[in-house]
């Protein structure tokens, strides 16, 4: 069975997005950033979508506490 997957916040650059990922795996949970950059060819992209990280549904709440200390 597999996991719903939300978007837990969106940042202005991978670099943050990165920290947080790190952050929550850290904590044991399967955390992904999601951007959409022409695969890293546009970065100028990133400002304009943003970079999105991703965890499962059942982690959500734990995991925005986490990223709020």
């Amino acid at each position: 069975m597999s996991e719903e997957m939300v978007v837990l916040k969106i940042f202005n650059n991978e670099i943050e997005a990165g920290m947080a990922q790190q952050v929550l795996q850290e904590a044991g949970m399967a955390a992904f950033v999601s951007k959409d950059d022409a695969g890293g060819m546009e970065p100028h992209l990133q400002r304009t979508t943003g970079v999105r990280l991703v965890v499962n549904r059942t982690d959500a709440e734990r995991a925005h506490q986490m990223l709020r200390t």
